[in-house]
């Protein structure tokens, strides 16, 4: 059984046992998370794909850590103006474990 869940704008294909890192979450460390916007959930039977989520659908997961991604640098520079910056960025992210789907 799988499910397609959207959460921070993306989408993402999780089954049960899987570990994904999403956009952060308002979760603290070793909590309970559940997800209700279900796209789709497919079964042995075949998929059930709602009209904009499936109702009643959800997925259940645990939090197992918030963290900051790797750093990437960004350098903006304008020829001829002696202008140049230099930027670091940190995406920060969720690391979840999806325990259970509940079709």
């Amino acid at each position: 059984m799988y499910a397609i869940i959207e959460t921070g704008g993306k989408q993402y294909k999780v089954e049960a046992g899987d570990v994904i890192f999403v956009e952060k979450l308002g979760a603290e460390d070793d909590s309970e998370y559940t997800f209700d916007k279900v796209i789709a959930v497919g079964t042995d039977d075949g998929i059930k794909v709602g009209a904009t989520y499936v109702s009643g659908a959800t997925v259940a997961a645990k939090v197992v850590k918030n963290g900051k991604g790797k750093k990437i640098t960004v350098m903006t520079y304008k020829p001829k103006k002696n202008e140049k910056r230099k930027l670091g960025h940190r995406q920060p992210y969720t690391k979840v474990e999806i325990s259970a789907i509940n079709a």
